[in-house]
């Protein structure tokens, strides 16, 4: 009970915080930024500065808290954020700026954690978002066609930039006013675009950078990916890899806007994967070679919330990967060795910010240096800001991806693991490198409830079961009507453009028209064999097709040839034909042009009298779906259906609505529903929009082990090949209430509510393993005690840090050996080499404790278990909530 209070009040605080913070308005000292050819200057000092992408939107603002602080406890200065137009401005002219769309409180809670932000306006963002950002009332403006020199476009591109720069002038949150804000982006990676809008292209990049700089917003703008960004305004990169990367002047400094260390999913699609050390060697040799702000894309990425998400097909979590997942939680070991390689280039920043240029050294035939070496005094600069008389810092790299290298550096031997940066704050000591991950490693599970803790008996383990929800048994469902189901539809000779009908206020639109089937045509039919068919020229992104109320096929793609037969019976046949969106074109050039639905010829084949235009029948038209105009997702509204119990052995299988309540699981860790028997569909949660679901299954092929060497792409590491890409959907805690939550389900192909479950996602088991030839503990160390001496990295121990997630603490330590361990998590074995009193050392060090250091050395661990090798330590904690504590008095 002590612990759940403990939590309430922390909720409690954050709550407050965020109010308190809503209404201030400085957070610094007024400072002014500037650039010069090296860096970014902040208050007249350059900076090496790392940002982490964290994008308002695809969280609530109940998780922006934690996710900044876990943001600058792993090394970040600034957050990077795009600003999204379709969300501030739905309708024209009318703004939205409340929950999770408050952009101002998110930009001063960044502040208040003492970090800048780069704000990213565009305000076409790609961002796999739908529409690219772009609200979809901008293509029915007369005349208009996007990113191009086209006055209506620029008109209103002008009209929500202005907004943006507007309110945070107001809101006091630019640097010179004491805010965090210390860039701005127009526009993003139109330079792929360019070249399809010839010389008006060009026109509107210059005209984008006046506009820009005309509102005086007083800090640097940035165009990434544009090579021909006008000055001042900075080009920066977009990419894997930028280290090789420059400015189209020397008068501006390297920037990489966005550093994709994953990539994004699609429905069917295999789940890929950044390792941490290509990450960290992208990184590293960014800034070796003369880069001086690197933002990662995404440090956090979140969820596609309602139908947010763009493609087409693109899936509902939006993971990507980062060091910090969906739910919240570390992605370990990528979170605590970009963690590690952030303090490493902190202790280099002195010497960075002070050379203007690196000296080049070449160590091998792939194999060379970059040393930052300055004289304090002899360059005339503050000794204060840089530590001593002389400062020096190197990178060492290895570029070759398959053979480790011995390289001479400074009259001192090195040896480089293949396809890795080593990173010498002194010129002299390697404190990291890329290659060598001393991070734990992370073991997440999405369960109903945490495994039996050895601390607690059946019966204490069975009363935590009883506190994690999972879905009533108790089912009511309602079918969706086909075809026309209200008073608002309209009937048209033709066939219209989809998103000019349903102006993409849902994913659904029906078109119904009736066909007659002659005595001649079905005699046509059995004499000849023939089955007649609907053929459309090209049609996205789902198209259902029924005869007489019956679901008779369905097609998907996009923009893909349509050959669907169908059967009619003698008479009139009622043809509906459902065409859905899955997330609109986010990415290329006229998305104003891209549309949804049917496009060329469509026709029925097969007829005695020949084909059918299909295309000069009168269609009756009805948008969207009567569940979604009653809204019975909502707690208020849900009651308006006929609702009716629905029996296990009875289960509508095809465009059916669901619901049934259900309990919070205790405690704080994130929720997720998986929907793994359902088919496709869409959810809701006390009236809010979880996002589409859909269990289409990635191909058996094209999983394999992952090498962190060589070149990364986005194919290159996958996982969960022959399996759903996604049945697991955030449900956000601030969603949700203790008990009595609603769950609604509308599901199109099929499937059976009754397996739906409610999980908890948490951080159960950490693993590291870290030898006594490991690189000291980086937090320890500062730059000035390198260069003044006080601390020499021989005498240093390395240490293993554990660490569970917060509300955990280390329950049992369930092996340690330090000697030489076999094995990787969750499978490690003692070696010939081992130390006995190893599991009861690290026992007395973690057991009880959110997170613990545990030192590598002979003397820890009581003498040497084996003279002349080199020892390593392997750990396996377990994590268990530290309200667990108290059922032993139960």
């Amino acid at each position: 009970m002590m612990f759940s209070s403990r939590r309430a009040l922390l909720q409690c605080f954050t709550v407050s915080l965020i109010t308190c913070i809503s209404s201030a308005s400085t957070f610094f000292n007024p400072f002014n930024v500037t650039y010069d050819h090296r860096a970014i200057i902040i208050d007249g000092n350059r900076r090496m500065l790392i940002s982490a992408g964290i994008h308002y939107p695809r969280a609530t603002p109940q998780m922006w808290p934690d996710l900044i602080a876990k943001s600058k406890e792993g090394g970040a200065d600034v957050i990077q954020t795009y600003v999204f137009w379709s969300e501030h401005e739905p309708v024209r002219g009318q703004y939205n700026f409340e929950g999770k769309n408050d952009l101002v409180k998110f930009v001063k809670l960044v502040g208040s954690y003492g970090l800048y932000l780069h704000l990213r306006i565009g305000p076409y963002v790609c961002a796999e978002w739908n529409f690219g950002g772009f609200p979809v009332w901008l293509r029915d403006i007369p005349g208009i066609e996007f990113r191009t020199d086209n006055a209506p476009f620029k008109e209103e591109m002008q009209r929500f930039v202005k907004k943006i720069v507007d309110l945070m002038r107001e809101e006091m949150l630019f640097s010179w006013q004491g805010g965090p804000i210390i860039m701005l982006q127009i526009e993003n990676e139109y330079g792929n675009m360019e070249s399809t809008y010839g010389q008006r292209g060009k026109e509107y990049v210059k005209w984008a950078a006046r506009m820009a700089l005309e509102l005086d917003a007083g800090v640097p703008w940035v165009m990434c990916k544009q090579t021909d960004a006008p000055d001042p305004i900075i080009d920066a990169c977009n990419g894997y890899y930028c280290d090789g990367y420059k400015p189209n002047s020397y008068n501006k400094p390297t920037l990489w806007t966005e550093n994709w260390d994953g990539w994004y999913t699609t429905w069917g699609g295999r789940l890929p994967h950044r390792p941490a050390e290509d990450l960290a060697f992208a990184v590293a040799r960014f800034f070796q070679r003369g880069g001086s702000f690197m933002n990662y894309y995404m440090y956090f990425g979140g969820t596609n919330f309602g139908r947010t998400s763009g493609g087409p097909f693109y899936i509902t979590s939006y993971d990507y990967d980062a060091p910090i997942d969906e739910y919240g939680l570390l992605s370990e070991p990528k979170w605590g060795h970009l963690k590690d390689l952030h303090a490493a280039i902190k202790l280099c920043e002195p010497a960075l910010v002070a050379a203007d240029s690196p000296q080049y050294i070449r160590l091998g035939p792939k194999q060379e240096a970059h040393v930052y070496r300055v004289n304090v005094l002899s360059e005339g600069l503050n000794s204060s800001q840089y530590g001593s008389q002389s400062s020096c810092s190197a990178f060492l790299a290895n570029i070759d991806e398959h053979r480790a290298a011995s390289v001479s550096f400074f009259g001192q031997s090195y040896i480089l693991p293949p396809w890795s940066v080593s990173i010498l704050p002194d010129c002299r000591n390697t404190v990291f490198n890329t290659a060598k991950v001393g991070a734990q490693i992370s073991i997440k599970t999405v369960d109903f409830a945490l495994p039996l803790s050895p601390k607690l008996s059946v019966a204490q383990q069975s009363m935590i079961d009883s506190k994690i929800s999972s879905i009533s048994k108790s089912w009511m469902t309602v079918k969706e009507p086909i075809g026309i189901w209200g008073e608002n539809n309209f009937t048209v000779q033709g066939i219209l453009e989809h998103l000019n009908v349903t102006k993409d206020h849902t994913d659904y639109l029906w078109h119904m028209t009736r066909i007659y089937a002659s005595e001649n045509d079905i005699s046509f039919w059995e004499e000849n064999n023939v089955t007649p068919a609907i053929m459309i020229d090209s049609m996205r992104d789902v198209l259902r097709v029924f005869i007489n109320g019956q679901l008779t096929g369905s097609v998907s793609g996009r923009w893909v040839k349509v050959v669907q037969p169908v059967k009619f019976v003698p008479g009139d046949n009622d043809l509906v034909l459902l065409s859905q969106t899955v997330g609109l074109q986010n990415y290329g050039a006229f998305l104003e042009k891209d549309g949804a639905g049917f496009r060329g010829q469509i026709k029925l084949t097969g007829f005695k009298n020949g084909d059918v235009d299909l295309s000069k029948l009168s269609w009756t038209y009805q948008v969207g779906l009567k569940g979604e105009f009653q809204k019975i997702y909502d707690i208020k509204e849900n009651i308006k259906a006929e609702w009716t119990d629905l029996m296990p052995d009875v289960i509508p299988s095809t465009f059916t609505w669901y619901k049934t309540y259900f309990d919070a699981p205790d405690g704080l860790d994130p929720v997720a529903l998986d929907l793994g028997s359902m088919g496709k569909g869409q959810a809701w949660v006390n009236g809010h929009h979880i996002g589409r679901y859909w269990t289409k299954v990635a191909p058996k092929e094209g999983c394999q082990t992952c090498d962190y060497r060589g070149a990364y792409h986005s194919d290159k590491c996958t996982t969960n090949c022959g399996k759903p890409t996604q049945i697991w959907y955030h449900v956000p805690r601030a969603w949700l209430q203790a008990s009595n939550n609603l769950l609604v389900i509308f599901e199109e192909t099929g499937g059976n509510p009754f397996e739906i479950s409610v999980k908890i996602r948490s951080t159960q088991s950490v693993c590291a393993q870290i030898s006594e030839s490991h690189y000291p503990p980086l937090w320890k160390l500062s730059h000035s005690d390198f260069v003044d001496g006080k601390i020499s990295v021989d005498d240093m121990a390395p240490e293993m840090q554990l660490r569970c997630e917060d509300g955990y603490i280390i329950s049992s330590i369930e092996f340690a050996s330090y000697g030489t361990p076999q094995g990787s998590c969750q499978a490690f074995s003692r070696g010939n080499c081992h130390a006995p009193n190893s599991l009861s050392v690290v026992s007395k060090t973690c057991v009880g404790r959110n997170s613990c250091s545990a030192g590598i050395s002979n003397a820890i661990f009581g003498g040497d278990p084996c003279r002349g090798i080199v020892k390593t330590l392997a750990v396996e904690a377990r994590c268990i909530p530290s309200s667990n504590i108290g059922f032993s008095q139960l």
